[in-house]
Parts: C-alpha cells; structure tokens; sequence
C-alpha cells in the first residue's frame, strides 16, 4: 500500500515487527520499541555508541518529487552555503585548544558539514567529560564521527563475512573511541563557535 514515502508491512509478531521496524531506518536498534529489546542490545555492544547500533545491513532511501523540488530550488544557495561552512571550520578549528584536541586536518577544498573534534590523546576520563559537557548544553553530537563509529565493531558486519578485527584500523578505532561530530550548519552565528571552543577547551585533561 503506497503511503508516498516507502510504504506499509503488517504483522502481528512482535519480534518480526521489531525487525522490520530496525530495517526501515539503516538497521539501526534505536528504532526498537521494546525497551528490554533494545538494552540487550546496548549490553551487547558496550564499546558501540547507543544511539547508533546498526543489527542489520539495510538502507533509507526516500526520495520523492517532493524532495526533489525542494533540493532544486536549494541549488543557487550551494556555493555560499559551502563557502560558509568553510568558514566555520577554519574558526572552529583555529579556536581549539591544540593541547587537547586534534586541529591538524587537511581542509583544502572541504566544505565540511560537520565540526570535527578528536580528542589529542586517547583518554575514556576525558571522552566522558567532552560528552558530559556537550550534554549539558544541549549540542547535538556523534561519537565515532556520522554513521556508528568503525563499522567493523557494527553487529550488522559479521552478517555480511569474515573481516578484519576492528582494532586492525588504527586510526579508524581511535575516531570511534575518542572522536565525534557537531553539526556545522551555513546560518550557525559565530560568536556561537567561539563559545562552543570555550566550553571545550574548559574541560580539564590528564595530559595538561
């Protein structure tokens, strides 16, 4: 049954529904309804970012004349928008404490939509203060930057084959431990940056 955006299943087993449920939206057990469901996942996969567990490999893919539309008639704010973000990153990143954080990235040509933020030096103290701290102020993040962190720490993987261990990426393990994204939006004021570095540089480290 069309509903314009995918369409309808319907099922009177739970478990399937649950399924169902987590493949609609990337396979990600965030979408689970049932709470003890979902916390044995959670106690499953500690090492995971809660919010992104991915238990199946599977897709969201809506596009509609409507979305088309609306992202057509986005087109001629591409180039300020991009050059924009640009901006926000190179303060966001000249503002860091370099002590601290990571603030060493090639950004030649990038248009980043996200703040990349890498704590200098693996600490699971510190990492719980940043989170604690962005938290506290409301600043949306994501550990491990956009999509779950190293992916072969993801339950979904072991579905598809035999891979590497997780820790065989070095640096890929190290961005899903000690590394998140903030969202680094074309309209985001710049006095707000500045006060984003602050609390972040605020937050006390064991190797300074």
């Amino acid at each position: 049954m069309t509903t314009i955006e995918g369409g309808m299943v319907c099922t009177n087993d739970e478990e399937f529904y649950e399924v169902i449920r987590m493949l609609r939206s990337h396979g990600m057990v965030r979408e689970i309804r049932n709470d003890d469901v979902r916390e044995k996942w959670k106690l499953k996969y500690p090492d995971l970012n809660q919010d992104f567990i991915f238990a199946y490999p599977a897709h969201n893919m809506r596009p509609t004349e409507l979305n088309g539309v609306l992202g057509i008639s986005q087109l001629h704010r591409l180039d300020s928008n991009n050059e924009r973000r640009s901006f926000n990153l190179s303060r966001f990143l000249e503002h860091l404490d370099p002590r601290l954080y990571k603030t060493d990235f090639r950004v030649e040509g990038s248009s980043n939509y996200a703040f990349t933020l890498v704590l200098k030096h693996p600490s699971m103290e510190m990492r719980n203060k940043v989170e604690e701290i962005l938290l506290q102020n409301k600043v949306e993040f994501r550990r491990g930057l956009s999509g779950g962190g190293n992916q072969l720490r993801q339950p979904y993987i072991k579905r598809l084959g035999k891979f590497p261990e997780p820790t065989s990426l070095t640096n890929t393990d190290y961005v899903h431990h000690f590394g998140w994204y903030i969202g680094n939006h074309p309209g985001l004021p710049e006095e707000k940056i500045y006060w984003l570095c602050k609390i972040l540089n605020n937050v006390s480290s064991p190797y300074v």
